[in-house]
């Protein structure tokens, strides 16, 4: 513990892994053990290998004290790896899966508060890079795939600020003259102004005038391209007969 006060931490860790090995299954000081190893670990920000040493310590001592905090540690750890919802998700889906067993394993516990947080965190992260791939399909005109990713937005985070978002995208996409959804996006605009009365964007988007001008707009057909000449042919050359 000396090493690990005067914040040591290459000596902290030989200590503690020394421990993780020499105590005995039974004695209660195995657990701490661990967790100082993965405070150890955190203090280093070798977060993989704290992620790990916590959820080693909840596995292996279910019961005790420390393993409500281990779970939140271990989600907190995780997170810190997905740096920006624009990387692979495999780590924020890890931090929501310890986020999520400390809720439900402990619903009692003072920390489901923190684990309640870090969930809503991860589930805005993860949106906003379902919303993001939706719309990079928009400005590549792959309608039908953007909106593949919009629908998950809402049906997998219905709780996040990107869901709102996704639910405008939707009746955007649905009024594009390309698809000209009408019924589809009457129902998401409705589904909108249920759950978001007030709101003065969701009432634009919404209201008849814009319908109205969605209509339109689709039923506008481009103009059909102009046909391109035909280049003339080269008139035949009189030619001087060979005597």
């Amino acid at each position: 513990m000396e090493e690990f006060s005067r914040k040591r931490w290459d000596n902290a860790v030989t200590g503690f892994e020394r421990l993780t090995l020499d105590l005995g299954s039974r004695d209660t000081l195995l657990s701490r053990a661990h967790w100082y190893l993965a405070r150890t670990h955190d203090a280093k920000k070798e977060y993989l290998l704290a992620a790990q040493s916590y959820t080693r310590l909840a596995e292996s001592f279910p019961d005790d004290s420390l393993a409500a905090p281990a779970l939140l540690a271990a989600g907190d750890a995780y997170a810190k790896l997905w740096r920006n919802p624009d990387l692979d998700m495999q780590y924020g889906a890890q931090a929501q899966t310890q986020y999520r067993l400390v809720m439900s394993l402990f619903p009692d516990s003072p920390l489901r508060a923190e684990a309640e947080k870090g969930s809503q965190r991860i589930d805005e992260w993860m949106a906003t890079k379902d919303y993001e791939i939706g719309m990079h399909y928009v400005r590549r005109r792959a309608y039908e795939s953007s909106l593949i990713y919009f629908k998950d937005v809402v049906k997998n985070f219905p709780n996040t600020a990107k869901a709102r978002d996704a639910l405008m995208r939707l009746v955007e996409t649905y009024r594009r003259p390309e698809l000209n959804y009408k019924e589809e996006a009457k129902e998401t605009c409705a589904s909108l102004l249920t759950a978001y009365a007030g709101d003065k964007d969701v009432a634009k988007l919404c209201s008849p005038e814009a319908a109205t001008a969605a209509e339109a707009a689709a039923s506008v057909k481009p103009a059909p391209a102009k046909p391109v000449p035909a280049k003339p042919k080269p008139k035949p050359t009189a030619m001087t007969p060979v005597r």
